[in-house]
């Protein structure tokens, strides 16, 4: 009687077993492929001889990993929108529920006021705060909140305007960095914005200073090149300056502070950093490590806004 052949597969892998266990011959190891460009490298090999990455564990290797998770174009870019989105979200259903639905007033300021977080749930969420305050609340005491407060909205107007932006001229800033650097980019230059903001005893949370210092950064890179293009560009972006610094003139609730930090901050790191994205093996170990530090900062705050939040309530 013929055996089917998913028993002779079985039977085959019994003998194999058997035969390494009783000193056999042993069937002999196989090429793999690189995790974080694919090459295929040798058996016994420890490290990828194209780009670097170690065959053990890599941050390259985990980056691709988590890259097949997110969009395929501006994965960094539409991380920051939905995290941004989903804290206000929950910021609104927090105020909700201790304040209840509260009309705004007529005309332009109850646009403003659309979908407006309670000043005590910014707080508790993470708010930037005076840099030195009597209370034991404040950013010298709860330096997480530099980080946190980039993330968070104050209305739907303001977050609506922030994400446009973001979405304008983030996609663009992530080709030419790169993803790992651009979040970088972008957490550090909100970070340097609540610290000049900080400095100077404002409240104030939002992701425009982070957006200021992308403006920044673009800013930084047309500056010295004389190409049609990058002169559109910047002559575009002094434009885009004026109207911020005109509306934050015209607005007392903007914080025209974290504007100037977040855009001194990026256009610090636009002179530093080179503008391509990284191509060799070490580059791309630095551009990785960026990402995966600015990660876990930012996990980390949130983590401990969290444990502050359920400490004090």
């Amino acid at each position: 009687m013929p055996l089917s052949p998913r028993l002779r597969w079985r039977l085959d892998q019994i003998r194999k077993k058997l035969s390494g266990t009783f000193g056999g011959q042993r069937e002999q190891p196989r090429p793999k492929l690189c995790p974080a460009c694919r090459t295929l490298v040798g058996a016994t090999a420890t490290r990828c001889h194209q780009c670097g990455a170690s065959l053990i564990f890599s941050l390259a290797a985990a980056s691709k990993s988590l890259g097949r998770l997110m969009p395929a174009t501006s994965p960094a870019t539409y991380g920051i929108l939905t995290l941004s989105c989903l804290l206000y979200f929950v910021s609104l259903l927090v105020t909700v529920r201790e304040r209840g639905l509260t009309a705004p007033t007529g005309g332009l300021l109850g646009l403003f006021e659309l979908g407006g977080i309670s000043v005590n749930v910014l707080v508790r969420l993470g708010a930037s705060l005076p840099l030195v305050d009597i209370s034991q609340v404040s950013n010298l005491a709860q330096p997480w909140r530099f980080v946190t407060a980039v993330f968070l909205h104050a209305s739907l107007l303001h977050i609506i305007f922030n994400m446009w932006v973001l979405m304008d001229v983030g996609p663009m800033i992530e080709e030419t960095y790169g993803s790992a650097r651009f979040c970088f980019i972008y957490v550090t230059a909100g970070i340097g914005g609540y610290i000049f903001s900080s400095s100077t005893e404002h409240l104030s949370v939002g992701g425009s200073g982070a957006l200021l210092g992308l403006i920044g950064v673009l800013l930084a890179m047309t500056i010295g090149r004389r190409s049609a293009g990058m002169q559109a560009l910047r002559n575009r972006l002094l434009v885009f300056l004026v109207y911020v610094a005109v509306l934050g003139y015209a607005m007392p609730a903007v914080d025209n502070f974290a504007h100037a930090g977040g855009f001194v901050t990026g256009f610090i790191l636009g002179k530093i950093m080179t503008d391509r994205p990284p191509v060799t093996p070490d580059a791309r170990k630095w551009a990785y490590a960026l990402g995966w530090a600015t990660a876990l900062v930012v996990a980390a705050s949130f983590a401990m806004m969290l444990l502050w939040v359920r400490r004090t309530t």
